[in-house]
């Protein structure tokens, strides 16, 4: 794998000459939410050789009761000094793994879902790419600390600057995720008022889900620092643009630079595979949904007219698309956008799942539809034949329980309790009173 390793001599040393004292342990439910257990400097190195037990039935989606017993075993390549610790309680952070007592990787566990698919990837000769563009909002906060729905930051819009009081707070947080060793790139205040987004650098997909965990997590400690709150929520407001997760995603060759994607020659630049690749995207995309869009609220991004995907189709120029294939230098930069994912998902299991399909749809060799560059939302020509997105939490997850490969990518327990969860946050929303409903037939009925 590309990514750079440490082992734990070299973490233990790190921690001694930066004199921290305490270290965070961090995984993610199967929601998403980062998980942490805290241990002072001196319990370090049984941490990193023994890992460090935790009670698997009070994290949402883990175990029963019966089998609560698991372990945090840290990956010392993601050691990192928290940047807001720096002047007191300096504190460190390393995100685990987790295991069961008898030392079996724990199938439940998000990150160990990717490593599977990961693994898959790598026997059939490739490593997977992913460049994840998180795009979040700023609002205000009351005395408590929660967010105000509707006050933004700002009121700007697409890379202003006289009226976008987030600069500071963006130039802090890239400060901080470089702290964390993430590249960033670019950071920009985006479309919506109080919206932004900031790039980092495409990697190998466990470290770019490594670093989009670590983006939310750290952005939001920032925003807080300077009296906002940030959120990842896909459509906090009506009627302006969401927040949105396109992911760049490429195949390597295992043990070379070679980009399995690229064919110079092609018109679109892409390789046979890639087009396999993508069409097994393309016939799983329904299914996938519900992992990569996975609230009630993110089906009010994937709506027409605002920039989101609402149909299965794939171009170069036409952003309506699911899949975009963007103008890169061949062949070093050859890549695929997928357009439908927002920064609620969880990275692991988003990752997880496009690159099962992907690989599916190399294995069986499936055949890429035409590509649609005519804009979908305003020609009903160019839409005829294609399929949609599911329209509802609902509808992803009836879509989800049909497709048995995405099933496997989830494996069977993180499948189970996921469509749990999540029946019943749609029930819970069915059967809610929303606002709307009282402002529209309170009075008149």
């Amino acid at each position: 794998m590309p990514r750079q390793h440490l082992n734990n001599d070299q973490v233990l040393k790190a921690a001694h000459d930066k004199h921290v004292l305490f270290v965070n342990l961090q995984f993610t439910d199967i929601v998403g939410m980062v998980k942490s257990v805290t241990v002072p400097i001196a319990h370090l190195e049984n941490a990193l050789t023994s890992g460090v037990w935790f009670d698997g039935s009070s994290v949402e989606g883990f175990a029963r009761v019966s089998e609560s017993d698991m372990f945090l075993r840290p990956d010392p390549d993601t050691f990192a000094i928290i940047p807001w610790t720096d002047g007191g309680h300096k504190t460190a952070r390393l995100i685990c793994d987790v295991y069961t007592p008898d030392g079996e990787r724990f199938l439940g566990s998000p990150r160990t879902a990717l490593i599977v698919a990961l693994e898959e990837a790598e026997e059939m000769g490739f490593e997977f790419f992913a460049g994840p563009e998180l795009e979040f909002f700023l609002f205000q906060m009351d005395a408590n600390g929660d967010p105000l729905p509707g006050a933004t930051h700002d009121k700007a819009s697409y890379f202003d600057a006289t009226a976008d009081r987030g600069t500071v707070v963006r130039q802090d947080m890239v400060t901080a995720l470089e702290a964390f060793g993430i590249d960033v790139e670019t950071a920009h205040h985006e479309l919506a008022i109080g919206q932004h987004e900031i790039d980092f650098r495409y990697d190998y997909a466990l470290a770019a889900a490594d670093n989009a965990v670590t983006f939310k997590y750290a952005l939001k400690a920032v925003a807080a620092q300077h009296g906002a709150y940030a959120t990842f929520m896909p459509k906090p407001i009506r009627g302006i643009a969401g927040s949105g997760m396109h992911v760049h995603q490429s195949l390597n060759y295992v043990g070379s630079e070679g980009n399995a994607f690229a064919d110079c020659d092609d018109a679109y630049g892409l390789s046979p595979l890639a087009k396999q690749f993508m069409a097994g995207q393309i016939q799983h995309a329904k299914a996938m949904t519900a992992i990569l869009a996975p609230l009630v609220n993110s089906y009010k991004r994937l709506v027409a007219g605002y920039e989101a995907p609402v149909y299965v189709s794939w171009a170069r120029i036409n952003r309506s698309a699911l899949i975009r294939v963007p103008r890169f230098p061949c062949p070093e930069s050859t890549r695929i956008e997928l357009r439908c994912p927002d920064p609620a998902c969880n990275p692991y299991l988003a990752f997880a799942v496009m690159l099962k399909a992907g690989l599916d749809g190399i294995r069986n060799e499936m055949t890429l539809p035409e590509a649609t560059e005519e804009n979908l939302f305003e020609s009903e020509w160019a839409r005829q034949g294609l399929e949609t997105l599911p329209a509802s939490l609902r509808e992803a997850l009836d879509e989800m329980e049909r497709d048995p490969l995405i099933q496997d990518a989830l494996g069977p327990h993180i499948y189970e309790r996921f469509i749990d969860a999540k029946t019943q946050e749609w029930e819970d929303y069915r059967l809610s009173v929303s606002q709307w409903e009282l402002d529209r037939y309170l009075a008149r009925f």
